[in-house]
């Protein structure tokens, strides 16, 4: 559907002149592959309109209020080691597996949050199925350790099966669904074999020396990706794969694991991140922005608190840095991935509806600006940042989080409008004045709009350009 969307992007650049300043691959990774399906290429079009989504870390862990799965790890890292000391290693991981037995999230309601979200302009969701612990939030075959198993209180809820549900909602809202799936899982005997104790995050014996081990492990995956996307489910946008590096010697059958996800779900893009393969069908940085426009599809996926497991006293970034980073990364060409995490009763943090329903605030008025847009050389001028809808460009200003008023004069160096055209702020239908100024032109801003704008947190002007 978008396959246009890259190859448009890199003729702007290329006329720009800036192709290799601007372009390095970020962190100095492999160059991207573009997937070879077309309706993988069609879901990929369509989900780099989409700009942006709601991640949603949940699982047993949410009981305690710490990190999650990453406790289990035996790395001696600061985000793993929350232990208390008076517990051995094993005597840890026998307390976290049974919270299994005390899981029951009664308030869970996803027509609540998928309203949330959808009222946050957020247009596509991706739920953690499974994550490195091994505890499966949806109700597969391959194992008992799940939450609807007989084991897990929450089982006898009508909405046991919580990824269904999840997908169910929000579907219901024309919101595409992913499915986050860890391919490391510290539960299963073919992972962490008990016969050794686990040594890091990877797999504890050789894949070489024991293949049927290995194999046993690589059917387990297999199996439970084709529960995922055989239509019980529903139509996947992406299979959102997570620590993917299960062993030092051997990668996992991702040819395999690829011909079946294709054979029930053509356009499902494979996110195997950080695998530098044709299966990371969109790349991830995490908890970061990168500082230019990227060449290929990316997504920043970031939390809205400092912890992606629910904490009760997290602390909460505020609405105009999550709007700001919402516009930069927009700017730049990727989509931003927002997660929250829902606590052990089923519900989100009262903090995170009111962020979500003020970035929906701002939404309302500058939605027009985000959605469906592409770049647009220089990208960013002092405060100001630029996308592009057709011939219309939008100049966000950015504005310090002090600053509430928009000032008299706006400046742009590098564009100027079409001959004729008007110029607007976005949530006010009359023109503003403006007026060449050598290669760019300045915007007059009357009083009236300055100190009473629609919306906050950033401000953008709309412009015609010729094509």
């Amino acid at each position: 559907m978008k396959s246009i969307h890259h190859l448009f992007f890199l003729f702007v650049l290329l006329l720009a002149g800036i192709h290799t300043q601007l372009l390095a691959q970020h962190g100095n990774r492999p160059p991207y592959q573009y997937p070879e399906q077309k309706e993988v290429m069609a879901t990929l079009g369509e989900w780099q309109d989409l700009k942006f989504g709601l991640f949603m870390h949940w699982g047993t862990y949410s009981q305690w209020g710490i990190v999650e799965s990453w406790s289990l790890c035996p790395e001696d890292r600061n985000f793993t080691s929350v232990r208390p000391d008076s517990l051995s290693y094993f005597e840890y991981v026998k307390a976290y597996e049974n919270l299994q037995t005390t899981f029951n999230p009664v308030k869970f309601n996803p027509d609540k949050w998928a309203k949330a979200a959808e009222y946050a302009g957020m247009k596509y969701v991706v739920f953690t199925t499974k994550h490195h612990d091994g505890f499966n939030m949806f109700d597969t075959q391959q194992s008992d350790y799940k939450i609807t198993s007989e084991k897990t209180p929450f089982s006898s809820n009508p909405k046991a099966n919580v990824t269904k549900e999840i997908f169910e909602a929000f579907k219901k809202r024309d919101f595409m669904t992913g499915a986050y799936y860890s391919i490391s899982d510290w539960h299963h005997d073919d992972f962490w074999w008990d016969y050794f104790p686990p040594f890091d995050r990877h797999i504890n014996y050789s894949p070489e020396k024991y293949p049927e081990k290995w194999e046993r492990f690589n059917d387990f995956i297999y199996n439970q990706l084709e529960e995922l996307v055989n239509g019980d489910y529903g139509k996947l946008g992406m299979l959102w794969f997570d620590l993917c590096t299960a062993s030092r010697e051997k990668t996992v059958d991702w040819p395999r694991f690829e011909k079946m996800i294709r054979a029930n779900q053509p356009g499902t893009m494979m996110v195997a991140r950080h695998t530098n393969t044709i299966y990371e069908n969109y790349r991830t940085p995490e908890q970061s922005i990168p500082d230019h426009a990227l060449d290929y599809p990316w997504e920043t996926c970031m939390t809205m608190g400092e912890k992606w497991s629910y904490k009760s006293d997290d602390q909460f970034k505020t609405t105009y840095d999550l709007v700001q980073k919402l516009v930069q990364i927009v700017s730049r060409g990727g989509n931003f991935l927002l997660n929250v995490g829902p606590g052990p009763d089923g519900d989100f943090h009262s903090a995170a509806y009111q962020r979500l329903k003020e970035i929906g605030d701002w939404i309302q008025v500058n939605g027009e600006g985000i959605y469906g847009t592409k770049p647009v050389a220089p990208f960013h001028e002092t405060k100001l940042v630029f996308t592009q809808k057709d011939e219309n460009v939008y100049a966000f200003y950015l504005p310090e989080e002090n600053e509430k008023t928009i000032p008299a004069k706006i400046f742009i160096s590098s564009m100027q409008p079409k001959p004729g055209s008007n110029v607007y702020l976005l949530g006010h239908n009359k023109p503003l004045q403006w007026e060449k100024n050598g290669t760019g032109f300045v915007i007059s801003v009357p009083p009236s709009l300055q100190n009473k704008p629609k919306g906050q947190y950033a401000w953008a002007f709309k412009f015609g350009i010729s094509s």
